[in-house]
Formats: structure tokens, C-alpha cells, sequence
């Protein structure tokens, strides 16, 4: 394409044209500059990828405490880690106390994981996969959320989790686009034949006639007649263009060229974790006296029965947590018990329970200055809460029953129970305290607002939506009912390993659910859904989606909550992270590419009679109808016709309920070039009429080049008009605003009457001065030459009806 600019600019210099070669020279250094900014932007993952990979870090060296740059960990380091600290290395635990991590960057699991240390210190095991409850090992770049630790350091960088992703992200290698593919042998196989026939015409003409001067200059017109610089202006302006409009609905565009993937995505995959909801825990159901009690943000008051729940949870919780649901359970009490006896600011914390792998609940022992015995909250796994209480059966049986339908809505359930003790010595353990058992608390990661909405446009432009998540079945099918699509089948990971290749593509031709997926699984999925020829857009937050982000054709990733790796790695980036965003992406995507259609097929359409025009009289020795600066005006209404007015074309009505277009079929299939050809073929036809009849009734050639070249200019704004809309005729899309458009229309009728009716232009035209009934033959030929067009989109229209 480069090329052919650089060849065009130079084409227009050898006419003497220097502000029209400048303008094409120019655009060739705009375009580059552009394309070296997207490698450059492309590039900057892994750098992203080793920021995120050294945080500051505590070592242990020779007995000290010593706080370097996470990059200067290695393998055999003590490193202590704390509440908030970013994990600088893969390391075993040696030593922990109430110890959790968020691995929701390495795994997709939303809830923190609860660690234990290592057993036998004197053999340290290997390393294992990150995910799972009381496992001793930590991972680079996850997030302690709770308690402290000692831990030993065993990989750092590159052998790293997170290095791994980085090596799978580097492999992962871009494709160019269909329209890119397309675009680039159109322009070829035009500007091969613009070279066959510029030489045809010299030669025709040299032979002919004798004069080889005129026949250069005739090739030369023949030349900038089929010159195809708008299919390369056309494709990057609309594109960029396209970006442009795109992030006016807060949808970052990396990538320029994926917008014409958007309206052929057929699969959108879905992290959950982040994407469909909002990452943050929420208290949804109480358990409390017998009956359930649902928590409603629109509530100005909560039901009296669940105040104690609220209070004990409050009072077995950190003061001032980081834990994602111990912060859910001080916004509650901040929200509806602030002012209540419930809250108690001014006690004072004496000790703390943790919890083990033996007892799965933590306790936490309060004084008050008003009461002289000790108060205990405690909260936990439901089954450790139980036991504290000591359960009969009948009552466990009953409370199972409560916490099956809570974990049934994928709740994430937790028990809490409450002692006193006079003010002696506190025993060692948990179970000395006589234990009153208060209620359940249920709580979820909310749905984001708009996504059930968003997923119903999903199904009905003809886009199957796939959940890919780390979380467990129960809770990947509960959001999957909440959105609306399908949840009764679902694969797991590890039922996903077992799984050959092929027997993987067929699956996820009807799977919608995938959950306790690891990273390299979700990149194995997108590879899968694109071995069965699906166009695949992929969205995803954390470092665990950037392979996948990269391999689909469309990455998405969330903006706000996003990792920087996520959004290099991803073609779009959603800056408001609503998901609702991707539709009207993908309605955009839609319209752009219809646009670029439309634009494309006017001009192979007008270049077939400004090439006729110029080819035929030189073989029937007519009089040359044009010169280059004929050529030059028309392109000056083609230019801003193609990048502008049709750019600017709303969308047609039914864009958002047709199916995906297929990602194979090119833009010019068959019938499109066909009728764009038949549209082009019918225009020269007439002009070439207007053009022998004026000869041939001793018009002279002055006056018939100018009847002739009225006519085409008339019939150039009938193409540009007809094709606004392949399925509307013009007088129906009259009432869709463009105002571009009619710019363009009236400074071409300004330009041709300036032609004309100025003596001086007109001379350099070669015009003669035409009347009224002239310009009235030129209007109605015109007009005739598109008019078989419009007759065929009624009955287009006729025949999809009946």
C-alpha cells in the first residue's frame, strides 16, 4: 500500500501537481508513524509483566532484615511477608499465622486462600500449581491479605508462575486481518492491471496516431484513473476513525485493524472474575433464627434478627481489615449500625484464635469497659462452627439443609457463634468456650450492573457467550443463572486435562461453562473455539488472561481494574470496565465495517467508467474525453466521498440482529464485486452515449466533452447516494442524517458550475458553455444510470418478505 502512495505522489509530481503529491507523500509518513507506534505499544507486555513482577521485598540475609527491590530476591532468601505485601518471588512457607492470599492474578479464584506452612522444614517439598486452601506455597504477584509469614524462596523471574505466563505470552504470535489480507490483494491486482493498461493506452495511441507525447499523457491519465490509493486511505482512515468513535463509548482501541473483527465475533469468553462481576465480596443472605433473611442495598433498615449476626461478625474480624469479606462486614455494620449499641468502638481486643487446618474458624476475645466478663466472637467454615457449638444431630441436620441451599445460590457461606467468660485465665484453645451459635452469613461477588442486559444483545447479534473461570462449578453456574444463559453443563479443569484435542473442539461447541480453569487452560480454550473457525473475542482482568487476550482475535481487557499486562496484551481495552461496553463496541465494529464496504464497492463502481472513459476512445481514435486535470477533480468529490460522507454513515437498522458475518468471506465476494462492476458498467455505458450522440449530432468536441463529463459528475453522486444503503433506496435514506454528505454533494455541484460558467476554468477544462436543456439531458442520464439499482433493492426487499 506504501508502495502504491509513494507511486501515486509520484505520478501527481510528474503532472506538476505539488500540492496533491505532498498531500499523498505526507499520508504515506502519517501511516507509518502510526504503525510504528502500534509495534512499539504491542511490545511493552513484557516489560509490564516485569514491573508487576518486583515489588519491594523484606529479606532475611545473615540474620538481618534488609528491604531491597523484589528483582533482587533469589532462590535460598528468607522473606517475611505481611498483611498487603505483593509476593516478589514463588517461595514455601516456613512459618505462618492466619495467613491468606489473593491469587485471583495467577488463578481467577475471587476469594483469598487460606495457607498453611510446611510441615518438615528439614525437607522443603517442590513447588506445586497455585490455588487451593492450606497449601505452604506462595506465588509472585499475589497479594497477602491476611496475617504474616516466613517463607523460603525456591523460583524467581523467569521460572517463576508468573514467568511462565510471560514466556507463553511471548510466543503467542499476531496474524494479520482478513480485510488487511483482502485490502492488500485488491490494490495489487488494480495497480497491476493500471499498469497494463497505461502501457496499452501509450502504445494504442503512439501507433494510432503518431504522437507518443499525447500517448504518455493520455497513459498518465489512464494511470491516475485506476490508481487504487483510496482502497489504502479508505482502510486507515476508517479504521482510525473507527477508534475514535469507538472510545467515545469509553472502549480503548490498541489495535486499530481488530475493529473489523467486531462484526464477525461469534464467541465471547468471559472471565468472570472482574468482568461479569464487580471482584468485591458482598453480604447477600443471613441465616439467623430459623429463617433467611435476603439484604437488599435499597433497605433503610435491617431486620432486628440479624443485628447479632452483623455484630459478632464485625467482632471476629480485624479492626481495620484487608481481608475482601472481613471489609464486607464493616460496610455493613458502617451502613445500617453505626449508631446502634451493636458497634463497639471503644472495647478492647485481649486475644486472638487463629484458625488451623484442624479447626477451620478464628476467634477473637473482647473486654468491655462496662461489663466485667470476657466476650468471644467467633466465625469460620459453617462445619467448624458447628462443632464449636456442639451440635446435636437433628441440629446439624437442620443446618445443613440451610447452608446447602445458601452454597446452591454459589453464596459463599460463613458460620458465626459467640461466648462470655468471667474474667480468669482464657484457655489454650477454642473449644473451652462455651459457644452460642448466632447464624450463617451468605455472600457473593455481585453481578455488574448491565451485564445481564449486554448478554441478551450478545444472543441476539448471533454472539455465543462462554464463562471461562477459576471459581468452583456451584458458584460459575449461580452467576450464570443471574446473567441469563445457559448453566446446566459444565467442564472443569481438571476434567479439561483428560481431554484430548479433538475431543476439546467438540466440547466447547456446546459448553458454556468452564471453571477451576488455569491459565494455560484458557489460552488452550481460545485455541480450541478457533480450530472450529470461530472468531473469538476474549475479555479477562489479571496477568492469568494476557496469553489468552493475545491469541483471540479480539482481546478485551477491563481498564480500571485491569493489570497492565491484561491491557497490552488485549486488542480493546474497556476504560469504565462495564461489559455493556462491549455491544455497542460490537455495533460500531458492525457499522464500520458496513461502512467500509459501502465505500469500497463506490469506488470500483466509479473507477470502471473513469478507466472506460479514458481506455475506449483511445482504441476507437474518438477525441480524448479526459486529461489529468479532469481526473484530478473527480477524484476531489471521490476522496472526501469515500473517507468522509461515508464514513460518517449511521448504522442501518438491523445491524445489531443479523448474525456475525462470516470472518471467511471477504468483503468483495462474488455478488458484491458484481454489482459494484454492473453499477460502474451501467454508468460508463451512458456517458459513453452522451458522448458519441453529442459527436455524432456535430456538437463539437469541446461541448461534448463537457455534456459528457456533467454526466459523469451527476452519475458519481447517484453512486455515492445509492450506496449509502444496500437495502434502502435514496429517497429513503434521505431522512437519515448526514451532513458530510451534503457537503460534499453540493461543493461537487459548486465546482462543476464554476467549470462551466467561468470563462477562464472553463478554457482549462476544455469545456464548451452548455444550457439549460443541456444540463437537463446530463441530470436525467445521470440519474438513468443508477436507477436499475434502487428498482433492484425493492425487489430485494419483496423477495425477503414474501
Amino acid at each position: 500500500m506504501f508502495l502504491l502512495l509513494v507511486a501515486g505522489g509520484l505520478v501527481y509530481l510528474l503532472l506538476g501537481d505539488l500540492q496533491e503529491a505532498l498531500m499523498l507523500l505526507g499520508f504515506v509518513l502519517v501511516v507509518m508513524g502510526i504503525t510504528f507506534y502500534q509495534e512499539r505499544k504491542t511490545e511493552r507486555a513484557l516489560e509490564s509483566l516485569r514491573d508487576l513482577s518486583s515489588p519491594r521485598a523484606l529479606v532475611i540475609r545473615d540474620g538481618v532484615d534488609k528491604r531491597i527491590a523484589g528483582r533482587e530476591v533469589v532462590p535460598g532468601d528468607l522473606i517475611v511477608l505481611a498483611e498487603g505485601d505483593r509476593v516478589p518471588a514463588d517461595a514455601v512457607l516456613l512459618d505462618c499465622t492466619s495467613f491468606s492470599a489473593d491469587e485471583s492474578l495467577l488463578t481467577g479464584e475471587s476469594v483469598p486462600v487460606r495457607k498453611a506452612s510446611c510441615i518438615n522444614t528439614e525437607q522443603v517439598p517442590l513447588m506445586a500449581r497455585p490455588g487451593g486452601d492450606d497449601s505452604p506455597f506462595v506465588f509472585s504477584g499475589s497479594l497477602v491479605v491476611q496475617g504474616h509469614a516466613v517463607a523460603l524462596v525456591r523460583a524467581t523471574g523467569i521460572n517463576t508462575e508468573m514467568g511462565k505466563i510471560g514466556k507463553a505470552l511471548q510466543k503467542v504470535e499476531s496474524d494479520n486481518t482478513a480485510l488487511q489480507e483482502e485490502t492488500n490483494l485488491l490494490v495489487r491486482n488494480l495497480a497491476m492491471l493500471g499498469l497494463s493498461l497505461c502501457l496499452l493506452v501509450v502504445i494504442a495511441y503512439g501507433l494510432t496516431r503518431g504522437d507518443w507525447l499525447q500517448g504518455f499523457l493520455a497513459g498518465i491519465t489512464m494511470a491516475m484513473a485506476v490508481l487504487p490509493e483510496e482502497f489504502p486511505v479508505v482502510l486507515t482512515i476508517f479504521l482510525a476513525l473507527g477508534a475514535w468513535r469507538i472510545s467515545q463509548s469509553s472502549v480503548l482501541t490498541r489495535r486499530v485493524p481488530t475493529i473489523e473483527s467486531l462484526g464477525s465475533a461469534t464467541v465471547l469468553c468471559v472471565d468472570k472474575t472482574g468482568t461479569l462481576t464487580l471482584n468485591h465480596m458482598k453480604v447477600k443472605k443471613i441465616f439467623a433464627c430459623g429463617e433467611f433473611f435476603e439484604l437488599d442495598d435499597g433497605e433503610d433498615l435491617l431486620p432486628d434478627a440479624v443485628h447479632e449476626v452483623i455484630e459478632y461478625s464485625i467482632l471476629a474480624s480485624q479492626i481495620d481489615p484487608f481481608d475482601p469479606m472481613e471489609k464486607a462486614f464493616k460496610k455493613l455494620g458502617e451502613d445500617y449500625l453505626a449508631r446502634t449499641d451493636h458497634i463497639h468502638r471503644d472495647w478492647e481486643l485481649v486475644r486472638e484464635y487463629p484458625l488451623s487446618k484442624k479447626l477451620l474458624a478464628m476467634s477473637r476475645v473482647w473486654r468491655s469497659p462496662s461489663r466485667k466478663e470476657y466476650v468471644i466472637a467467633s466465625k469460620g467454615a459453617p462445619e467448624a462452627i458447628v462443632e464449636l457449638c456442639h451440635f446435636d444431630q437433628n441440629r446439624q441436620r437442620e443446618l445443613s439443609q440451610a447452608i446447602s441451599a445458601m452454597a446452591q445460590e454459589g453464596m459463599r457461606v460463613l458460620g458465626v457463634a459467640a461466648a462470655s467468660l468471667q474474667a480468669t485465665d482464657l484457655p489454650d484453645g477454642q473449644h473451652d468456650f462455651d459457644f452460642k451459635f448466632i447464624g450463617l452469613i451468605g455472600m457473593e461477588d455481585p453481578v455488574r450492573p448491565g451485564v445481564p442486559e449486554a448478554i441478551r444483545e450478545c444472543y441476539s447479534a448471533g454472539i455465543r457467550v462462554v464463562m471461562i473461570t477459576g471459581d468452583n462449578p456451584g458458584t460459575a453456574q449461580a452467576i450464570a443463572r443471574q446473567i441469563g444463559f445457559p448453566s446446566d453443563q459444565v467442564i472443569t479443569g481438571p476434567e479439561l486435562e483428560k481431554l484430548s484435542d479433538q475431543e476439546l473442539q467438540s466440547l466447547v461447541r456446546d459448553i458454556c461453562i468452564f471453571s477451576r480453569i488455569m491459565p494455560e487452560q484458557k489460552h488452550q480454550l481460545v485455541l480450541a473455539l478457533k480450530a472450529n473457525g470461530e472468531v473469538v473475542a476474549m475479555t479477562g482482568d489479571g496477568v492469568n488472561d494476557a496469553p489468552a487476550l493475545k491469541a483471540a482475535n479480539i482481546g478485551i481487557a477491563m481498564g480500571s481494574r485491569g493489570t497492565d499486562v491484561a491491557r497490552e496484551a488485549a486488542s480493546l481495552v474497556l476504560l469504565d470496565d462495564d461489559f455493556s461496553s462491549i455491544v455497542k463496541a460490537v455495533r460500531l465494529g458492525r457499522r464500520i465495517f458496513d461502512n467500509i464496504k459501502k465505500a469500497m464497492a463506490y469506488i470500483l463502481a466509479i473507477h470502471v467508467p473513469i478507466a472506460g472513459i479514458s481506455l475506449i476512445p483511445v482504441l476507437l481514435e474518438w477525441p480524448l474525453v479526459f486529461f489529468p486535470i479532469h481526473v484530478v477533480f473527480l477524484e476531489l468529490i471521490i476522496d472526501p466521498a469515500c473517507s468522509i460522507a461515508f464514513e460518517a454513515e449511521p448504522e442501518e437498522a438491523d445491524v445489531m440482529l443479523r448474525r456475525p458475518r462470516d470472518a471467511k468471506k471477504p468483503l468483495f465476494d462474488w455478488r458484491t464485486m458484481g454489482l459494484s462492476l454492473l453499477q460502474g458498467a451501467s454508468v460508463l455505458i451512458i456517458v459513453l452515449a452522451v458522448f458519441a450522440v453529442s459527436l455524432y449530432m456535430g456538437r463539437g468536441e469541446s461541448e461534448a466533452r463537457a455534456m459528457t463529463y456533467t454526466t459523469l459528475v451527476i452519475a458519481n453522486l447517484g453512486l455515492i447516494l445509492a450506496n449509502r444503503s444496500w437495502s434502502r433506496t435514496i429517497i429513503e435514506t434521505m431522512s437519515t442524517p448526514n451532513p458530510a454528505l451534503w457537503w460534499v454533494v453540493g461543493s461537487a455541484i459548486v465546482f462543476l458550475a464554476l467549470a462551466i460558467y467561468v470563462p477562464s476554468i472553463r478554457e482549462l477544462f476544455g469545456f464548451a458553455h452548455l444550457h439549460f436543456i443541456d444540463i437537463a439531458i446530463c441530470f436525467m442520464a445521470g440519474i438513468a444510470g443508477v436507477l436499475w439499482f434502487e428498482g433492484l433493492k425493492i425487489i430485494n426487499r419483496f423477495t425477503d418478505y414474501t
